[in-house]
């Protein structure tokens, strides 16, 4: 994913019409082979998730992560997983031998970013041999603020049918999770501020945090404090704050 030459260009949705073939074989090994790869999987993965976002109410579509950020960095990280991150927040240009390209869709802006340890040597002292380490990568990257955060397993592939069902599960979840925290406000809504951090942490993937706040809203729920997953201990702090039915 390294290049020589600093380079911008443009790249449109159209970009992801790969055939649905997986695995390394199917994208060329050279840099730019690579890139070209990705951004069609981006393109993809983006358009995917408007096309599902499109089915939800406009209150519910707007609140969804990708809509509601609009226009993002989406940075490439290559470790022993390829890390596919969506940040708001902002990145010095490029410099040396990293590469910029941009892609839109809709009302959605990007820039696609590469890194790896030749970039960011931070990155090769990570050790992912029991599996993704998505908090580690952010760590090396110094970004906090992530609109989403996918990861791929080596031989993961990148066609548009991977890319596909990447978007619309994101886009799924997403909007779970979106209606999930406005049942609890409206449930709790003494405790909106902690909600809201709690809504925070999951998204930034603060386990601990997430645990803690969660323990902090519902403290002697045994579902909250059994929850061994984000998924789970959001569904569990929702149910433990849902009003008890009319007799």
């Amino acid at each position: 994913m390294r290049d020589t030459n600093a380079n911008v260009a443009s790249v449109a949705t159209s970009a992801a019409s790969h055939s649905h073939e997986s695995g390394a074989s199917s994208v060329g090994s050279s840099p730019e082979q690579m890139r070209e790869a990705m951004a069609g999987y981006v393109a993809a993965l983006h358009r995917a998730y408007l096309d599902q976002a499109a089915h939800l109410t406009p209150g519910e579509r707007a609140e969804l992560p990708v809509v509601r950020a609009g226009d993002f960095t989406v940075v490439a990280v290559g470790t022993r997983h390829l890390h596919i991150v969506a940040t708001t927040a902002p990145l010095p240009r490029p410099a040396g031998p990293e590469v910029e390209l941009s892609g839109d869709d809709r009302d959605l802006t990007w820039t696609l970013r590469f890194f790896d340890a030749t970039v960011l040597p931070e990155l090769g002292i990570l050790d992912e041999t029991d599996g993704a380490d998505a908090l580690g990568v952010r760590r090396a990257l110094g970004i906090t603020d992530v609109v989403y955060h996918v990861s791929l397993a080596p031989g993961g592939g990148l066609s548009a049918h991977h890319a596909q069902h990447a978007g619309t599960g994101l886009a799924n979840g997403h909007a779970s999770s979106v209606r999930d925290y406005d049942g609890m406000r409206a449930w709790a809504p003494h405790q909106i501020e902690l909600i809201d951090e709690f809504a925070a942490s999951q998204r930034l993937g603060l386990t601990t945090a997430a645990r803690l706040l969660a323990h902090e809203i519902s403290p002697h729920d045994a579902g909250v404090a059994a929850a061994t997953d984000a998924v789970t201990l959001r569904k569990a702090l929702l149910t433990s704050l849902k009003p008890p039915a009319s007799p």
